[in-house]
């Protein structure tokens, strides 16, 4: 985060991305679209990593504020990490804070013979699977897949969308979806294949969207 870059207005204001209109705070709609985005990505992480629903949801809702509090000032620049990134290490300092006061409160006294830093190094296990960055960018694109869906079934008539989530999503066998939705094969085939490349779009819509 920074104040510090003369060029940051002009930089995001030729993009119109969500993270640049969320700067308004009024702007109620981009708030929700990136609330909807967002806290289920934040709280299915929490979640992974050991904190109960009321605690996981404690965790992004002190992320999202956080976000609220600084987005004015984050300075979009790849070269010095994305807001994906800086997204994760706030989610996990969060989680961190939640599962060493749980860990606290749990563990009984320590007896002198004991070590005083079990309580943390279980913490720091959980915190710390071997590939930390590549598992928040496979649960970002499951997200984002699954967003781009949900764009995706609001556009399209809801018969065609049945057949994208059975044939293409659940991969059910073409005739099973004919039968099952009372249309021919043939339709099930082009309306798969059509909001196949309508999904690609909408995940490419919502890179953008996102920078």
């Amino acid at each position: 985060m920074s104040d510090q870059n003369p060029g940051l207005g002009s930089t995001l204001a030729t993009r119109p991305t969500l993270l640049f209109r969320i700067r308004d705070w009024q702007d109620g709609e981009s708030w929700e679209e990136f609330h909807r985005l967002y806290r289920r990505l934040i709280h299915g992480r929490a979640c992974r990593a050991g904190l109960a629903h009321a605690d996981a949801e404690d965790v992004a809702q002190e992320v999202l504020k956080r976000v609220a509090e600084t987005i004015r000032d984050f300075d979009y620049d790849p070269k010095r990490g994305s807001f994906r990134g800086w997204l994760m290490q706030l989610t996990q300092w969060r989680i961190a804070n939640k599962l060493a006061h749980r860990a606290k409160a749990e563990a009984p006294r320590p007896q002198p013979s004991e070590g005083g830093n079990d309580g943390v190094a279980a913490v720091e296990r959980l915190l710390a699977p071997a590939n930390e960055d590549d598992e928040w960018d496979r649960e970002w694109q499951l997200h984002l897949l699954a967003a781009a869906a949900e764009r995706l079934a609001r556009k399209v008539k809801p018969q065609h969308f049945q057949v994208f989530d059975l044939y293409v999503q659940q991969q059910w066998p073409v005739l099973e979806v004919a039968q099952e939705l009372g249309i021919n094969p043939a339709s099930v085939y082009l309306i798969g294949h059509r909001l196949t490349k309508q999904l690609k779009a909408e995940v490419e819509k919502l890179q953008a969207q996102l920078g």
